[in-house]
C-alpha cells in the first residue's frame, strides 16, 4: 500500500515538471511553475516588421501599446485554461523576465493572459468560463 502511494507520488511531481531547453538539448533544467504562473517564450523578433499591405516597419517607429503572443514553456498546478505548447496573448508591459541557461523567457500570471489559441480550442469548447 505503501509502494502504490509513492509511486502516485512521484507521477504526479513527475508531470508538472518542464525540461527546459538549454544550450546542448542533455543538459536541460527541470523548473516547476508554483500556483498560477505560466513561463513563456516570446517569438524572436529583430525589430523590422512587414505590415499586410507589404510595408516595412522599422524598429525604431513608435507604438502604441501593442499585445504579444508567447509560446507557453511551463505551467503551474492551478492553470485552468493553458496548456503547455498553446499561444497565448498578453501585454507585454506587465511581465517579469527571466533567462534560463541563456535563454530568455517571461513569467506571467494567468489573470494576465487575453486570449489563448490551440488547436484543442476547435473541438467544441465555448472558452468561456461558467
Amino acid at each position: 500500500m505503501l509502494n502504490q502511494v509513492a509511486d502516485t507520488v512521484t507521477s504526479v511531481n513527475v508531470s508538472k515538471v518542464t525540461k527546459m531547453p538549454g544550450p546542448a538539448e542533455d543538459d536541460g533544467l527541470p523548473i516547476k511553475m508554483l500556483n498560477d504562473r505560466i513561463l513563456v517564450q516570446i517569438d524572436d523578433e529583430d525589430g523590422e516588421r512587414r505590415s499586410t499591405g507589404g510595408i516595412l516597419i522599422p524598429a525604431t517607429a513608435q507604438m502604441g501599446k501593442r499585445l504579444a503572443w508567447a509560446e507557453i514553456v511551463a505551467v503551474g498546478p492551478n492553470v485552468r485554461s493553458m496548456e503547455v505548447a498553446d499561444r497565448v496573448l498578453f501585454n507585454p508591459e506587465d511581465r517579469y523576465e527571466v533567462e534560463v541557461r541563456g535563454l530568455d523567457y517571461i513569467i506571467l500570471r494567468e489573470r494576465d493572459i487575453h486570449a489563448v489559441a490551440s488547436k484543442r480550442l476547435e473541438e467544441g469548447s465555448t472558452g468561456l468560463y461558467l
